[in-house]
């Protein structure tokens, strides 16, 4: 990963912390949208603050359901089940997982709808638990499954570069 990545990421997982925290701006939504999907941040301009916060403190709630917060995050303009997923991830890092074009290309699917994202989190819980994928302490969210994500990205990438 390169230093500009790291640092992204780090920022990304600093905002999701501060979005746990109660912080649930603009400012701490955009740093953790920079980092999954740069060319998304000037659609989140079309978003009301009230929506954003309304938005966050829903998805960072843990007695919110899967589906519910993915759900309440896609109502946000320029945020589609991906970037939703990455919100979950940086907010709370330990219970979600990011969702993208290349690990599901590594596992052979192809992005679905709210219910293949719940499912795809359990199985990525699963397979976490199953291999015993450890933590990346050198990594911001040092968890099994942003480990597994990393893993799951990096191989459809050298795949793909190989093509």
């Amino acid at each position: 990963m390169s230093p500009q990545d790291q640092k992204l990421e780090k920022d990304a997982f600093d905002a999701g912390a501060d979005i746990r925290n109660e912080n649930c701006t603009r400012k701490n939504l955009e740093s953790i949208v920079h980092w999954k999907s740069a060319r998304t941040v000037p659609l989140l301009e079309h978003n009301d603050d009230a929506a954003i916060q309304k938005a966050l403190e829903i998805a960072s709630d843990t007695n919110t359901p899967v589906k519910e917060a993915l759900s309440e995050l896609i109502k946000l303009i320029g945020v589609g089940i991906p970037v939703a997923s990455a919100i979950l991830t940086a907010i709370h890092p330990d219970r979600y997982t990011v969702i993208d074009f290349r690990a599901l290309e590594t596992l052979g699917h192809s992005l679905h709808d709210e219910d293949f994202y719940v499912a795809y989190l359990d199985f990525c819980r699963n397979l976490a638990v199953q291999h015993g994928v450890k933590e990346q302490k050198d990594y911001p969210a040092p968890t099994p499954l942003r480990a597994l994500d990393r893993a799951l990205w990096q191989w459809s990438k050298k795949k793909g570069s190989n093509d």
